[in-house]
């Protein structure tokens, strides 16, 4: 498939997803995430968040964003030292067009920014920056952006200062969404391979969160798994079925290993509570893992090899020197849920029908000739008004939506489950799995993404086309306009 990068066509529709906040408390100096940690003895070497400061004094940019119509950069910085994203500079930079999110600045003066992953082993291609106005949420009381993570997308620092290398002991932590995950690989934060392939056990040591299964049995998930590299690790050497996982709102994912003979995993709803313990013991005694041989580059939402189809959500996650105490883990838990991270998401409206337009193309999503028959094929038409090109929603979860052709009575469905490029869709009875299930993810200017639960990819408009009978395909997300599309009557 030839796949064109397209210029912006500026749109006059507002966003149909509004967040509700009131102001809370200015956390005090000195108890932020990498204050606590620095008093424990362990310092951040890496902090990363789009939401907030991670320690008191920080008062710097927290991620860059790209603009789609000319290509400008803005950084977007905190409202004040130790305190919350300054959303407000993203909406007026972003106003009438569309952006990306092309870099994650490190708060700590390691200066350990990630930007945009190259390709590696596994997907030699380059991937894609997150689409910046993807993951409205509130935190503190106020409005700001987290990181949605789709097929294709990831983020990467092959030359990193301070951070964990050979089988020096260090921790993190990330806040992601318990709702918000797949079974590809690989959702990971932490350390990784250098050279962006496998170079071998032992040679990662992130914090993977997601439902893959690696060495079965699991029990529960999604699940907090440490990647230690060939191995999603539940505890132990692998299976470990008290690792039950956690599906809150937000979560608190937690991994520490100590380079020779220890790991432990961590979980925590990020919005109350205390951390569970999910492992603490040996590592694993297969070869390559007592000691470990960690090469310490970041990587956020992809694996060390660049393995890309995972999906998942960040706001926050910090990397350590040495081994926390669980005292201070405690610790960071306990600010992470001063934080009241939460969202309201009013859009689409349950059991609502439209019509969904193609920013590209300028063409509706229909029934082709009106099929009514399992298998009937999507694509591209001018608008007709006729029931074959409307489409009913119907929520099954957070943010998670069946999409049901009105006329057909069938709804959209990723055919046979294909997770690759390129994958078709079309109307098939409902089955309930999360190939008929989709989430709606704002891009701004009232123009959304649809993407299937179970690959992460993203509707399209094949080749960007703007014929009546283009078919609309799954691809990953390229930040373009032919993966764009508005709701209407």
């Amino acid at each position: 498939m030839i796949r064109r990068f397209l210029g912006v066509v500026a749109a006059a529709l507002l966003a149909a997803t509004a967040l509700v906040a009131t102001v809370a408390p200015a956390t005090a100096a000195g108890t932020l995430p990498c204050d606590l940690y620095a008093s424990g003895g362990t310092p951040c070497v890496a902090a990363h968040s789009t939401t907030r400061a991670l320690s008191g004094s920080y008062g710097g940019s927290l991620y860059q964003v790209k603009r789609w119509s000319d290509g400008a950069t803005a950084n977007i910085g905190v409202l004040s030292a130790g305190g919350y994203a300054n959303a407000a500079a993203q909406d007026s930079f972003c106003s009438g067009t569309y952006c990306t999110i092309v870099k994650i600045y490190d708060q700590t003066s390691r200066h350990n920014d990630l930007t945009i992953a190259p390709g590696g082993g596994a997907n030699p291609t380059a991937d894609q920056g997150a689409n910046a106005a993807a993951l409205p949420i509130t935190a503190g009381g106020h409005k700001v952006y987290g990181v949605y993570i789709s097929a294709g997308n990831g983020y990467r620092n092959n030359a990193t200062s301070g951070v964990a290398t050979g089988s020096q002991p260090e921790g993190m932590y990330m806040v992601t969404e318990g709702t918000h995950v797949n079974d590809r690989c690989c959702f990971d934060y932490g350390n990784a391979e250098t050279n962006n392939l496998d170079t071998g056990n032992g040679d990662m040591d992130a914090i993977n969160f997601g439902t893959e299964c690696w060495f079965a049995p699991c029990a529960g998930g999604p699940r907090v798994q440490a990647d230690l590299e060939n191995g999603l690790f539940a505890g132990g050497n692998g299976s470990w079925t008290s690792n039950t996982g956690r599906n809150s709102a937000f979560v608190t994912a937690m991994l520490k290993n100590n380079g020779t003979t220890t790991y432990a995993i961590k979980d925590g709803n990020a919005q109350s509570g205390s951390l569970a313990t999910r492992y603490n013991g040996s590592l694993p005694t297969q070869s390559g893992y007592q000691p470990m041989t960690k090469q310490g580059a970041i990587i956020l939402g992809i694996g060390g090899d660049n393995s890309n189809g995972s999906v998942g959500s960040f706001f926050e996650g910090v990397m350590t020197s040495g081994y926390p105490s669980d005292a201070t883990e405690n610790a960071v838990q306990a600010n992470i849920v001063s934080v009241g991270y939460g969202k309201s998401v009013t859009f689409p409206v349950d059991g609502a029908t439209y019509r969904l337009t193609n920013l590209r193309s300028g063409k509706v999503l229909d029934a082709t000739n009106c099929g009514t028959a399992n298998g009937t094929s999507i694509q591209q038409w001018q608008s007709l008004g006729n029931s074959c090109q409307q489409w009913k929603f119907t929520s099954v979860g957070a943010n998670k939506w069946t999409i049901t052709n009105v006329n057909a009575g069938k709804v959209l469905d990723a055919v046979n489950c294909g997770q690759a490029l390129g994958t078709a869709v079309n109307l098939w009875q409902s089955l309930g799995n999360t190939c008929q299930q989709w989430a709606v993810v704002p891009a701004g200017n009232g123009r959304y993404e649809l993407v299937v639960e179970n690959s992460g990819m993203v509707l399209d408009d094949q080749d960007c086309g703007t014929a009546n009978g283009t078919p609309a395909r799954l691809w990953m997300w390229l930040n373009n306009t032919c993966q764009l599309w508005s709701f209407g009557s």
